[in-house]
């Protein structure tokens, strides 16, 4: 798969990734996502947090929704009733 393209940066792909993951994971706003990067030593102002969004959201929801695990058809029975002898009986 191919790598995001963050040209034209300031600032490297693993802190925008990083941003971008904070506000739509867990949905955030964009000034308590600018508190939490400069808690980590990162001075981004919450109007460039917003343009990444914006701009690379779609990008990695896409990429996001390929790596995405199908769910499986295997069922697994936790308890089972029978009929032993006319009495219904759970396994």
């Amino acid at each position: 798969m191919r790598t995001l393209a963050f040209k034209r940066h300031r600032f490297p792909a693993a802190v925008i990734r990083q941003a971008v993951r904070l506000y739509f994971r867990f949905s955030l706003s964009f000034r308590e996502v600018e508190k939490l990067m400069a808690a980590r030593g990162i001075d981004v102002s919450y109007k460039t947090i917003r343009y990444w969004t914006i701009k690379c959201g779609p990008q990695i929801s896409r990429r996001l929704k390929k790596l995405r695990l199908s769910p499986s058809p295997r069922r697994h029975l936790y308890e089972v009733v029978c009929s032993i002898g006319g009495k219904r009986m759970y396994l």
